[in-house]
C-alpha cells in the first residue's frame, strides 16, 4: 500500500492546478460556501476528519457527498440512527459452516472517505466505534486488527444538540475531528441560484472525479513537507496553554488539538502557494480547529459567552513572533 511519503511530490504548479479544480468542482454544487469548501479540502489534505454541524436542510450531507465525489476513491455512507450497533460500523465476525471458522465481514468504515450522516443520532456506544478508526486508521474486532485504506477521512454531519433525538458527542469523540464548521444559511444571491439550478435535478449528478487516490496522496505529501519554524511552533503551544489557563474555560485544547492545528496550518500554507507556515495560517485555522474542543465554565455560558468569542479573545492576547521567510 502506497503512502504519501512513498510517492514523488507534485510541482507547485500541479498542486495549485489540482486543488483549484477540486474547489471549482465543489463550487458547482455548493452555492456561496467557498470558505466551507476550502476548509473541507484543507482537512482532507491535512489527513484529518471533518465535523459539519448545523440545522437540517442547509447542505451538510451534500457537501460531504460532493467532496467524496471529486475524489476517485472508495466512498461509503453510514446513516446513524439510535438502533445502529458498533458492528454495523466496523464489521462483524460471522461463523462459516463450510470452513468451520469465523470470517470477518468488513463494515462501511473500510473506505477512503466515510460519510457519517447525523452522527449524533446514534448512541455513545456506537459513536465510540469510530474512535480507533479515526485515530489509528485501523479496526480491532475479536482480537484481530485490520488496517484501513489510505488516505482515510471521516466526514460527519450532526444536528445541533437542541434538536429532538440527538446525543451530544463526548469530548473524546469531538477531539478526533480536526475541524468543525457550520454551513449557515446561504445569502440571497446563492439561494436564488440554488432555486434556479437545483429545481429539476441535483447538480451532484454532474460532478466528475478530478483527482484519484494516488494523486491525493501526492498532494498530502506536499503538505507534509511544508516547513514550520520554531517561532510558529512556539506560537501554537502558547495558544494551547492560554486555553488551559483561561478562567472561563473548563477544558482547554489537548496536545492532539495542537498537533492538528499545526497540520491544518501546513495545509493552509500549501493552498496559499507557500512551502512554509506563517502565523496567519495558524490564526486562520483556530476557529474551526479549537472551538469545538473547548468547554466553557458554567458562569461563562450563563453570561452568554461563546467559545468562538473566547478563541477571538485568545488570538488577540497571545503575542506572535513572526518567523523569517525561507
Amino acid at each position: 500500500m502506497s503512502t504519501a511519503t512513498d510517492l514523488a511530490l507534485p510541482s507547485a504548479e500541479e498542486f495549485d492546478a489540482v486543488t483549484t479544480r477540486i474547489l471549482q468542482a465543489m463550487a458547482t454544487v455548493i452555492d456561496g460556501k467557498a470558505e466551507v469548501a476550502r476548509t473541507a479540502l484543507r482537512v482532507l489534505l491535512a489527513q484529518g476528519h471533518l465535523l459539519l454541524e448545523d440545522v437540517p436542510g442547509v447542505g451538510k450531507t451534500l457537501l460531504a457527498k460532493t467532496l467524496a465525489r471529486v475524489v476517485d476513491a472508495s466512498v461509503n455512507r453510514i446513516q446513524f440512527t439510535p438502533d445502529l450497533l458498533p458492528s454495523d460500523v466496523t464489521g462483524v465476525s460471522i461463523y462459516n459452516q463450510d470452513t468451520h471458522g469465523f470470517e470477518f465481514r468488513r463494515g462501511p468504515v473500510f473506505a477512503n472517505l466515510v460519510i457519517g450522516d447525523e452522527i449524533n443520532r446514534a448512541s455513545a456506544k456506537t459513536q465510540s466505534a469510530l474512535l480507533e478508526c479515526m485515530e489509528e486508521h485501523q479496526v480491532t474486532v475479536d482480537g484481530a486488527t485490520y488496517a484501513l485504506a489510505e488516505p482515510f477521512m471521516v466526514i460527519a454531519t450532526q444536528n445541533p444538540i437542541e434538536l429532538e433525538g440527538t446525543f451530544p458527542l463526548p469530548e473524546a469523540q469531538r477531539d478526533r475531528f480536526m475541524a468543525r464548521v457550520s454551513m449557515g444559511y446561504p445569502d440571497t444571491t446563492a439561494e436564488l441560484a440554488m432555486l434556479q439550478t437545483h429545481q429539476s435535478e441535483s447538480p451532484l449528478g454532474r460532478v466528475r472525479p478530478v483527482v484519484d487516490a494516488e494523486t491525493l496522496l501526492r498532494l498530502i505529501g506536499t503538505v507534509q513537507a511544508v516547513h514550520v519554524s520554531g517561532p510558529v511552533k512556539e506560537y501554537i503551544v502558547a495558544l494551547g496553554q492560554a486555553t488551559r489557563t483561561h478562567p472561563d474555560i473548563r477544558l482547554g485544547a489537548s496536545p492532539r488539538a495542537l498537533l492538528q492545528l499545526l497540520r491544518a496550518a501546513k495545509a493552509e500554507a500549501a493552498l496559499n502557494g507557500r512551502d512554509f507556515v506563517l502565523p496567519d495560517d495558524v490564526v486562520a485555522n483556530c476557529p474551526s480547529v479549537l472551538a469545538h474542543r473547548l468547554v466553557l465554565q458554567r458562569r461563562a455560558e450563563v453570561g452568554g459567552m461563546t467559545v468562538q468569542d473566547l478563541v477571538e479573545t485568545l488570538l488577540a492576547q497571545v503575542p506572535v513572533r513572526a518567523p523569517a521567510q525561507r
